[in-house]
Protein backbone atom coordinates (compact mmCIF):
# COMPACT_ATOMS: atom_id res chain seq x y z
CA UNK A 1 0.00 0.00 0.00
CA UNK A 2 0.83 3.58 -0.59
CA UNK A 3 1.21 5.01 2.91
CA UNK A 4 1.51 9.18 3.51
CA UNK A 5 3.21 9.84 6.96
CA UNK A 6 2.78 13.72 8.19
CA UNK A 7 4.78 14.56 10.93
CA UNK A 8 8.47 12.96 11.36
CA UNK A 9 8.26 12.61 15.21
CA UNK A 10 8.63 10.14 17.67
CA UNK A 11 5.55 8.66 16.67
CA UNK A 12 5.91 9.43 12.99
CA UNK A 13 9.29 7.94 12.82
CA UNK A 14 8.20 4.39 14.84
CA UNK A 15 5.02 4.35 12.19
CA UNK A 16 7.42 4.53 8.96
CA UNK A 17 9.64 2.09 10.41
CA UNK A 18 7.56 -0.54 11.09
CA UNK A 19 5.65 0.03 7.53
CA UNK A 20 8.85 -0.28 5.35
CA UNK A 21 9.67 -3.17 7.64
CA UNK A 22 5.72 -4.63 6.05
CA UNK A 23 6.93 -3.90 2.62
CA UNK A 24 4.98 -0.57 2.41
CA UNK A 25 5.52 2.27 0.07
CA UNK A 26 6.12 5.57 2.80
CA UNK A 27 6.01 9.10 2.18
CA UNK A 28 7.40 11.21 5.08
CA UNK A 29 6.15 14.76 4.74
CA UNK A 30 7.76 16.78 7.73
CA UNK A 31 8.64 20.91 8.04
CA UNK A 32 12.41 20.08 9.11
CA UNK A 33 15.32 19.45 6.86
CA UNK A 34 17.30 17.93 9.39
CA UNK A 35 14.63 15.54 10.64
CA UNK A 36 13.83 14.62 7.43
CA UNK A 37 17.31 13.93 6.35
CA UNK A 38 17.97 11.60 9.09
CA UNK A 39 14.62 9.79 8.47
CA UNK A 40 15.81 9.38 4.42
CA UNK A 41 19.33 8.51 5.72
CA UNK A 42 18.16 6.04 8.05
CA UNK A 43 15.05 4.44 6.46
CA UNK A 44 13.65 3.21 3.13
CA UNK A 45 11.21 6.04 2.45
CA UNK A 46 10.63 8.96 -0.14
CA UNK A 47 10.83 12.65 2.06
CA UNK A 48 8.69 15.43 1.50
CA UNK A 49 9.46 18.85 2.96
CA UNK A 50 6.54 20.85 3.94
CA UNK A 51 3.02 21.70 6.13
CA UNK A 52 1.04 18.35 5.82
CA UNK A 53 -1.99 20.97 6.41
CA UNK A 54 -1.12 22.15 3.18
CA UNK A 55 -2.80 21.59 -0.44
CA UNK A 56 0.19 22.41 -2.80
CA UNK A 57 2.13 19.97 -0.15
CA UNK A 58 -0.15 16.85 -0.54
CA UNK A 59 -0.42 17.41 -4.25
CA UNK A 60 3.62 17.37 -4.19
CA UNK A 61 3.10 14.18 -2.40
CA UNK A 62 0.70 12.81 -4.41
CA UNK A 63 -1.93 11.85 -1.95
CA UNK A 64 -4.34 11.40 -4.78
CA UNK A 65 -2.70 7.94 -5.25
CA UNK A 66 -2.10 7.22 -0.96
CA UNK A 67 -4.33 4.48 0.14
CA UNK A 68 -3.93 5.54 3.57
CA UNK A 69 -2.88 9.15 5.25
CA UNK A 70 -1.27 9.25 8.68
CA UNK A 71 -1.15 12.33 10.39
CA UNK A 72 0.82 12.31 13.53
CA UNK A 73 2.02 15.88 14.40
CA UNK A 74 1.96 17.37 17.77
CA UNK A 75 -0.99 20.15 16.58
CA UNK A 76 -4.80 18.35 16.76
CA UNK A 77 -6.02 20.88 14.59
CA UNK A 78 -3.27 20.39 11.80
CA UNK A 79 -3.74 16.38 12.04
CA UNK A 80 -7.61 17.37 11.21
CA UNK A 81 -7.10 19.90 8.89
CA UNK A 82 -4.43 17.50 6.66
CA UNK A 83 -7.05 14.62 6.73
CA UNK A 84 -9.65 16.95 5.76
CA UNK A 85 -7.53 18.37 2.73
CA UNK A 86 -6.02 14.78 2.22
CA UNK A 87 -9.55 13.26 1.63
CA UNK A 88 -10.35 15.65 -0.65
CA UNK A 89 -7.81 15.40 -2.93
CA UNK A 90 -8.53 11.50 -3.56
CA UNK A 91 -6.74 9.66 0.02
CA UNK A 92 -8.50 6.85 0.54
CA UNK A 93 -8.44 6.51 4.07
CA UNK A 94 -6.93 8.66 7.22
CA UNK A 95 -5.86 8.17 10.63
CA UNK A 96 -5.53 11.45 12.73
CA UNK A 97 -3.65 11.66 16.15
CA UNK A 98 -6.21 13.52 18.50
CA UNK A 99 -5.36 14.15 21.95
CA UNK A 100 -6.42 16.97 23.91
CA UNK A 101 -9.89 15.90 25.96
CA UNK A 102 -11.72 18.78 25.07
CA UNK A 103 -12.20 16.87 21.77
CA UNK A 104 -12.87 13.34 23.53
CA UNK A 105 -16.84 14.66 23.59
CA UNK A 106 -16.82 15.47 19.84
CA UNK A 107 -14.80 12.67 18.16
CA UNK A 108 -17.80 10.96 16.44
CA UNK A 109 -19.28 14.35 15.35
CA UNK A 110 -15.77 15.81 13.97
CA UNK A 111 -14.85 11.83 12.77
CA UNK A 112 -18.16 12.21 10.60
CA UNK A 113 -18.09 15.88 9.18
CA UNK A 114 -14.13 16.16 8.16
CA UNK A 115 -14.03 12.36 6.92
CA UNK A 116 -11.07 10.99 9.27
CA UNK A 117 -11.49 6.79 9.13
CA UNK A 118 -9.31 6.58 12.52
CA UNK A 119 -9.02 9.08 15.40
CA UNK A 120 -5.82 8.07 17.63
CA UNK A 121 -5.94 8.93 21.69
CA UNK A 122 -2.20 7.83 22.79
CA UNK A 123 -2.82 9.30 26.37
CA UNK A 124 -6.24 8.07 26.92
CA UNK A 125 -5.55 4.40 25.26
CA UNK A 126 -2.68 4.56 27.64
CA UNK A 127 -4.57 5.40 30.52
CA UNK A 128 -7.01 2.23 29.70
CA UNK A 129 -4.04 0.05 29.67
CA UNK A 130 -3.18 1.30 33.17
CA UNK A 131 -6.47 1.13 34.22
CA UNK A 132 -6.56 -3.13 33.76
CA UNK A 133 -3.29 -3.29 35.29
CA UNK A 134 -4.34 -1.77 38.22
CA UNK A 135 -7.21 -4.18 38.17
CA UNK A 136 -4.65 -7.40 38.33
CA UNK A 137 -1.85 -5.81 40.11
CA UNK A 138 0.29 -9.11 39.93
CA UNK A 139 0.23 -8.54 35.73
CA UNK A 140 2.69 -6.84 33.54
CA UNK A 141 0.56 -6.48 31.12
CA UNK A 142 -3.17 -7.21 29.94
CA UNK A 143 -4.69 -7.13 26.52
CA UNK A 144 -8.62 -7.44 25.71
CA UNK A 145 -9.53 -9.50 22.99
CA UNK A 146 -13.02 -10.62 21.23
CA UNK A 147 -14.76 -7.09 22.97
CA UNK A 148 -13.33 -7.64 26.45
CA UNK A 149 -14.37 -11.61 26.08
CA UNK A 150 -11.09 -12.53 26.25
CA UNK A 151 -7.81 -11.56 28.28
CA UNK A 152 -4.41 -12.37 27.29
CA UNK A 153 -2.12 -11.81 30.91
CA UNK A 154 1.58 -11.38 31.15
CA UNK A 155 3.24 -12.20 34.36
CA UNK A 156 6.76 -13.56 35.86
CA UNK A 157 6.91 -17.02 36.77
CA UNK A 158 8.35 -17.63 40.83
CA UNK A 159 9.64 -20.31 42.43
CA UNK A 160 6.62 -20.75 44.41
CA UNK A 161 4.48 -20.89 41.56
CA UNK A 162 2.71 -24.05 41.65
CA UNK A 163 2.70 -24.52 38.07
CA UNK A 164 6.97 -24.32 37.84
CA UNK A 165 8.61 -27.58 37.08
CA UNK A 166 5.75 -29.70 35.68
CA UNK A 167 4.97 -30.22 31.38
CA UNK A 168 2.06 -28.48 30.59
CA UNK A 169 0.49 -31.21 29.68
CA UNK A 170 0.47 -32.86 33.69
CA UNK A 171 -0.94 -29.81 34.71
CA UNK A 172 -4.05 -30.83 35.05
CA UNK A 173 -3.44 -34.19 36.53
CA UNK A 174 -0.84 -32.40 38.96
CA UNK A 175 -3.06 -29.73 40.07
CA UNK A 176 -6.05 -31.08 40.57
CA UNK A 177 -8.91 -27.93 39.98
CA UNK A 178 -6.54 -25.69 38.14
CA UNK A 179 -8.74 -23.80 36.02
CA UNK A 180 -8.03 -24.18 32.42
CA UNK A 181 -5.73 -21.21 30.21
CA UNK A 182 -4.15 -21.28 27.73
CA UNK A 183 -0.13 -21.08 27.85
CA UNK A 184 -0.26 -18.67 24.70
CA UNK A 185 3.97 -17.98 24.82
CA UNK A 186 6.87 -17.50 27.15
CA UNK A 187 9.48 -15.60 27.09
CA UNK A 188 12.53 -17.30 28.48
CA UNK A 189 16.73 -15.18 28.54
CA UNK A 190 15.52 -13.39 25.23
CA UNK A 191 13.93 -16.21 23.55
CA UNK A 192 9.95 -16.63 22.47
CA UNK A 193 8.61 -19.69 22.57
CA UNK A 194 5.00 -20.79 21.63
CA UNK A 195 4.98 -23.87 24.29
CA UNK A 196 3.54 -27.20 23.53
CA UNK A 197 2.54 -30.15 26.00
CA UNK A 198 6.25 -31.04 26.93
CA UNK A 199 7.01 -27.16 28.00
CA UNK A 200 8.45 -26.69 31.27
CA UNK A 201 7.81 -23.29 32.73
CA UNK A 202 10.90 -21.90 35.23
CA UNK A 203 11.24 -19.11 37.65
CA UNK A 204 12.16 -16.01 35.78
CA UNK A 205 9.99 -16.83 32.46
CA UNK A 206 7.45 -13.96 31.40
CA UNK A 207 4.57 -16.26 30.78
CA UNK A 208 1.25 -15.45 28.51
CA UNK A 209 -2.02 -16.96 29.60
CA UNK A 210 -5.01 -16.24 27.92
CA UNK A 211 -9.02 -17.32 28.84
CA UNK A 212 -12.21 -15.90 29.19
CA UNK A 213 -12.39 -12.75 32.13
CA UNK A 214 -13.56 -15.32 35.24
CA UNK A 215 -11.49 -17.88 33.99
CA UNK A 216 -8.76 -16.01 34.44
CA UNK A 217 -9.45 -14.58 37.79
CA UNK A 218 -9.92 -18.15 39.02
CA UNK A 219 -6.63 -19.41 37.62
CA UNK A 220 -4.44 -16.38 39.51
CA UNK A 221 -6.61 -17.24 42.88
CA UNK A 222 -5.50 -20.77 42.14
CA UNK A 223 -2.13 -19.68 42.15
CA UNK A 224 -2.12 -17.24 44.88
CA UNK A 225 -1.34 -14.31 43.12
CA UNK A 226 -4.95 -12.03 44.17
CA UNK A 227 -3.59 -11.63 47.73
CA UNK A 228 -3.31 -7.77 46.52
CA UNK A 229 -6.32 -5.31 46.05
CA UNK A 230 -5.88 -1.54 44.36
CA UNK A 231 -7.42 1.01 46.97
CA UNK A 232 -4.97 3.87 46.96
CA UNK A 233 -3.40 5.32 43.78
CA UNK A 234 -0.56 7.61 43.34
CA UNK A 235 0.32 9.66 40.15
CA UNK A 236 3.47 11.38 39.83
CA UNK A 237 2.68 14.04 36.96
CA UNK A 238 -0.33 15.86 35.82
CA UNK A 239 -0.59 15.04 32.26
CA UNK A 240 -3.17 14.23 29.70
CA UNK A 241 -2.33 10.35 30.95
CA UNK A 242 -3.03 10.87 34.45
CA UNK A 243 -6.21 13.10 34.22
CA UNK A 244 -8.17 10.42 31.94
CA UNK A 245 -6.56 7.89 34.39
CA UNK A 246 -7.88 9.59 37.55
CA UNK A 247 -11.42 9.55 35.71
CA UNK A 248 -11.60 6.38 34.80
CA UNK A 249 -10.46 4.50 38.59
CA UNK A 250 -12.32 7.40 40.84
CA UNK A 251 -15.44 5.94 39.90
CA UNK A 252 -13.88 2.48 40.58
CA UNK A 253 -13.77 3.29 44.20
CA UNK A 254 -10.06 3.91 44.33
CA UNK A 255 -8.74 6.93 45.95
CA UNK A 256 -6.30 8.78 44.02
CA UNK A 257 -3.39 11.15 44.92
CA UNK A 258 -1.61 13.39 42.09
CA UNK A 259 1.75 15.04 42.20
CA UNK A 260 2.57 18.29 40.19
CA UNK A 261 5.08 20.94 39.78
CA UNK A 262 3.36 23.28 37.93
CA UNK A 263 1.16 25.81 39.72
CA UNK A 264 -0.92 26.18 36.99
CA UNK A 265 -1.25 23.00 35.69
CA UNK A 266 -2.00 21.68 39.75
CA UNK A 267 -4.88 24.11 39.84
CA UNK A 268 -6.34 23.55 36.79
CA UNK A 269 -6.33 19.72 37.52
CA UNK A 270 -7.56 20.32 41.12
CA UNK A 271 -10.76 21.98 39.52
CA UNK A 272 -11.19 19.34 36.93
CA UNK A 273 -10.49 16.98 39.06
CA UNK A 274 -12.45 17.60 42.31
CA UNK A 275 -12.40 14.04 43.58
CA UNK A 276 -8.65 13.34 43.46
CA UNK A 277 -6.22 15.25 45.94
CA UNK A 278 -4.00 17.01 43.89
CA UNK A 279 -0.59 17.88 45.71
CA UNK A 280 1.76 20.92 44.56
CA UNK A 281 5.14 19.77 44.98
CA UNK A 282 8.44 18.05 43.39
CA UNK A 283 7.53 14.51 42.65
CA UNK A 284 10.67 13.33 42.45
CA UNK A 285 11.28 14.68 45.73
CA UNK A 286 12.37 11.73 48.04
CA UNK A 287 11.34 14.03 51.43
CA UNK A 288 7.60 14.65 49.30
CA UNK A 289 6.87 11.12 48.97
CA UNK A 290 7.63 10.20 52.48
CA UNK A 291 5.87 12.94 53.71
CA UNK A 292 2.56 11.68 51.53
CA UNK A 293 2.80 8.75 52.83
CA UNK A 294 4.43 6.83 49.95
CA UNK A 295 4.52 3.28 51.50
CA UNK A 296 0.70 3.27 52.43
CA UNK A 297 -0.25 3.16 48.57
CA UNK A 298 -1.19 0.47 47.41
CA UNK A 299 0.10 1.67 43.60
CA UNK A 300 2.38 4.28 42.21
CA UNK A 301 2.43 5.03 38.55
CA UNK A 302 4.99 7.35 37.28
CA UNK A 303 3.65 9.73 34.40
CA UNK A 304 5.98 12.61 34.25
CA UNK A 305 7.82 13.42 30.23
CA UNK A 306 10.57 12.28 31.15
CA UNK A 307 11.57 8.55 31.44
CA UNK A 308 14.68 8.91 33.78
CA UNK A 309 12.33 11.05 36.44
CA UNK A 310 9.72 8.01 35.60
CA UNK A 311 12.25 5.30 36.12
CA UNK A 312 14.10 6.42 39.14
CA UNK A 313 11.10 7.56 41.14
CA UNK A 314 9.64 3.72 40.11
CA UNK A 315 12.66 2.17 41.45
CA UNK A 316 12.12 3.93 44.51
CA UNK A 317 8.94 3.63 45.10
CA UNK A 318 8.93 -0.44 44.55
CA UNK A 319 12.16 -0.56 46.93
CA UNK A 320 10.36 1.60 49.56
CA UNK A 321 7.68 -2.18 49.28
CA UNK A 322 4.67 -0.22 47.35
CA UNK A 323 3.13 -3.66 45.54
CA UNK A 324 2.50 -2.00 42.71
CA UNK A 325 4.74 0.28 40.31
CA UNK A 326 3.59 1.55 37.05
CA UNK A 327 6.17 3.60 34.59
CA UNK A 328 5.97 5.25 31.26
CA UNK A 329 9.06 4.33 29.48
CA UNK A 330 9.82 4.47 25.65
CA UNK A 331 13.20 3.25 25.86
CA UNK A 332 12.42 -0.41 25.10
CA UNK A 333 15.72 -1.34 24.73
CA UNK A 334 15.91 -1.31 28.88
CA UNK A 335 12.81 -3.12 29.82
CA UNK A 336 14.74 -6.28 30.44
CA UNK A 337 17.44 -4.35 32.54
CA UNK A 338 14.50 -2.69 34.26
CA UNK A 339 12.06 -5.65 35.13
CA UNK A 340 15.47 -7.30 37.09
CA UNK A 341 15.25 -4.89 39.26
CA UNK A 342 11.51 -4.54 40.12
CA UNK A 343 9.86 -2.77 37.22
CA UNK A 344 7.29 -5.43 35.54
CA UNK A 345 4.95 -3.06 34.11
CA UNK A 346 5.66 -0.60 31.64
CA UNK A 347 3.52 0.97 29.30
CA UNK A 348 4.13 3.47 26.36
CA UNK A 349 2.19 5.93 24.74
CA UNK A 350 4.42 5.62 21.20
CA UNK A 351 4.15 1.67 21.15
CA UNK A 352 -0.05 2.11 22.14
CA UNK A 353 -0.47 4.40 19.22
CA UNK A 354 1.44 2.75 16.20
CA UNK A 355 0.30 -0.68 17.57
CA UNK A 356 -3.21 0.31 16.51
CA UNK A 357 -2.55 2.27 13.48
CA UNK A 358 -1.08 -0.74 12.10
CA UNK A 359 -3.60 -3.16 12.99
CA UNK A 360 -6.02 -0.59 10.64
CA UNK A 361 -3.69 -0.46 8.23
CA UNK A 362 -3.52 -4.51 7.73
CA UNK A 363 -6.78 -4.43 8.23
CA UNK A 364 -7.40 -2.39 4.96
CA UNK A 365 -4.48 -4.43 3.24
CA UNK A 366 -6.25 -7.49 3.47
CA UNK A 367 -8.68 -7.50 0.51
CA UNK A 368 -10.14 -10.90 0.73
CA UNK A 369 -10.80 -13.06 3.56
CA UNK A 370 -10.90 -12.09 7.73
CA UNK A 371 -8.70 -9.41 8.38
CA UNK A 372 -7.12 -8.38 11.48
CA UNK A 373 -9.35 -6.62 14.17
CA UNK A 374 -7.11 -6.22 16.94
CA UNK A 375 -3.16 -6.33 16.94
CA UNK A 376 -0.71 -6.63 20.14
CA UNK A 377 2.77 -6.24 19.75
CA UNK A 378 4.40 -8.92 22.77
CA UNK A 379 7.77 -9.62 24.24
CA UNK A 380 9.05 -6.19 22.99
CA UNK A 381 7.86 -6.89 19.69
CA UNK A 382 9.33 -10.84 18.96
CA UNK A 383 5.82 -12.21 19.43
CA UNK A 384 2.05 -10.55 17.99
CA UNK A 385 -1.29 -11.53 19.36
CA UNK A 386 -3.80 -10.93 16.54
CA UNK A 387 -7.54 -11.43 16.64
CA UNK A 388 -9.66 -12.07 13.70
CA UNK A 389 -13.35 -12.48 13.07
CA UNK A 390 -13.83 -15.69 10.43
CA UNK A 391 -16.12 -15.71 7.47
CA UNK A 392 -18.29 -17.92 6.19
CA UNK A 393 -15.99 -18.07 2.69
CA UNK A 394 -13.21 -19.08 4.01
CA UNK A 395 -11.57 -22.59 3.64
CA UNK A 396 -11.21 -23.50 7.33
CA UNK A 397 -14.81 -23.20 7.98
CA UNK A 398 -16.04 -26.01 9.65
CA UNK A 399 -12.82 -28.24 9.66
CA UNK A 400 -11.51 -29.72 12.98
CA UNK A 401 -8.37 -27.99 13.69
CA UNK A 402 -6.64 -31.60 13.44
CA UNK A 403 -7.17 -31.85 9.61
CA UNK A 404 -5.78 -27.96 8.89
CA UNK A 405 -2.52 -27.17 7.87
CA UNK A 406 -1.47 -24.40 11.19
CA UNK A 407 1.45 -21.99 10.06
CA UNK A 408 5.11 -22.52 11.48
CA UNK A 409 5.29 -20.46 14.88
CA UNK A 410 1.77 -20.12 14.85
CA UNK A 411 -0.88 -20.71 17.54
CA UNK A 412 -5.15 -20.75 17.49
CA UNK A 413 -4.91 -19.34 20.84
CA UNK A 414 -8.80 -19.07 21.52
CA UNK A 415 -11.97 -19.41 19.23
CA UNK A 416 -14.98 -16.88 21.00
CA UNK A 417 -18.37 -18.28 19.92
CA UNK A 418 -20.96 -15.78 20.83
CA UNK A 419 -20.33 -15.09 24.44
CA UNK A 420 -18.58 -18.72 24.44
CA UNK A 421 -14.73 -18.64 25.28
CA UNK A 422 -13.04 -22.05 23.89
CA UNK A 423 -9.45 -22.93 24.58
CA UNK A 424 -9.46 -24.99 21.26
CA UNK A 425 -8.03 -28.61 21.03
CA UNK A 426 -7.47 -30.70 17.61
CA UNK A 427 -10.82 -31.68 17.20
CA UNK A 428 -12.62 -27.69 17.62
CA UNK A 429 -13.55 -26.26 14.50
CA UNK A 430 -13.89 -22.32 13.61
CA UNK A 431 -17.78 -21.14 12.37
CA UNK A 432 -18.83 -17.74 10.91
CA UNK A 433 -18.39 -15.51 12.78
CA UNK A 434 -15.65 -16.53 15.50
CA UNK A 435 -13.56 -14.34 17.09
CA UNK A 436 -10.33 -16.20 16.57
CA UNK A 437 -6.99 -15.08 18.12
CA UNK A 438 -3.66 -16.08 16.87
CA UNK A 439 -0.51 -15.82 18.43
CA UNK A 440 2.74 -15.57 16.13
CA UNK A 441 6.23 -15.03 16.60
CA UNK A 442 6.89 -12.89 13.31
CA UNK A 443 5.20 -9.82 12.12
CA UNK A 444 3.33 -9.06 9.13
CA UNK A 445 0.23 -11.36 9.53
CA UNK A 446 -2.80 -9.72 8.20
CA UNK A 447 -5.14 -12.30 7.05
CA UNK A 448 -6.50 -15.48 8.95
CA UNK A 449 -5.84 -17.47 5.79
CA UNK A 450 -2.16 -16.80 5.86
CA UNK A 451 -2.08 -18.63 9.16
CA UNK A 452 -5.04 -21.46 8.54
CA UNK A 453 -5.70 -23.35 5.16
CA UNK A 454 -7.16 -27.07 4.13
Amino acid sequence: MRILVVGDGKVGHTLAENLTAEGHDVVMIDRDDETLQHCEDTLDVMCVRGNGANAKTLIEADVATADIVISATTSDETNMLCCLIAKRLGAKYTIARIRDPEYNESLTLLQRELGIDLTINPERATAMEISRLLRFPFASNIEPFAKGHVEMVEFRAQEKDKIVGWPLRQLASHLPGIPRVLYAAVEREGAVYIPNGDFIIRPGDRVHVAGEMVTITEYFRFLGRNSIRIKKVLLLGGGRISYYLAKMIVPMGIYVSLIEIDPEKAADLSEMLPNVDVILGDGTDQELLEQEGLQEFDAFVALCDRDEENLMTGLYAARQGVPKVIVKNTRVAYEDILSDLGLDSMVSPRAITCNSILRYVRARANGDGASVERLYRLMDGKAEALEFIARDSDPYIGIPLKDLHVRRNTLVAVIVRGSKVIVPFGNDHIEDGDHVVIMACESGISNLNEVIRR
